[in-house]
């Protein structure tokens, strides 16, 4: 059973926090920014550089993170629900949407895929 003491909590809390933070950090970066860019990725891009250099640790956001992943599908309702909003906009268009979704899934499978492989062989000539 999961361990769920107020130390525990306080800790995920902040961690949660910290992982707040610099989303919002990101999104004021993306704004100044003279093209339009996604916020979360400049976030993404900001945290990747906060661990590179050391400025933040794996463990500062270890618990926050794994929550965040544990409970990722409750992301998407509320996509979920916009699109059942706008179902009228996609009534005709769902063959395409349908090819479209599962194109792109295989594009990004086989991408991942390679990846993978190329990674792999990297680290065994390092090795």
């Amino acid at each position: 059973m999961e361990d769920l003491s107020d130390r525990h909590i306080m800790k995920l809390l902040l961690q949660l926090l910290l992982l707040f933070v610099i989303c919002q950090i990101g999104k004021g970066c993306a704004a100044l920014l003279p093209f339009s860019f996604p916020s979360s990725i400049v976030s993404m891009i900001l945290l990747f550089l906060l661990l590179l250099v050391g400025i933040i640790k794996e463990a500062q956001i270890e618990k926050g993170c794994d929550f965040l992943l544990k409970h990722m599908a409750l992301f998407f309702v509320p996509s979920g629900v916009a699109i059942m909003n706008e179902y009228s906009l996609l009534k005709g268009k769902i063959f395409i949407l349908l090819f479209i979704c599962v194109f792109t899934t295989v594009i990004t499978f086989t991408v991942t895929a390679y990846t993978v492989k190329v990674v792999l062989n990297w680290q065994k000539r390092r090795r």
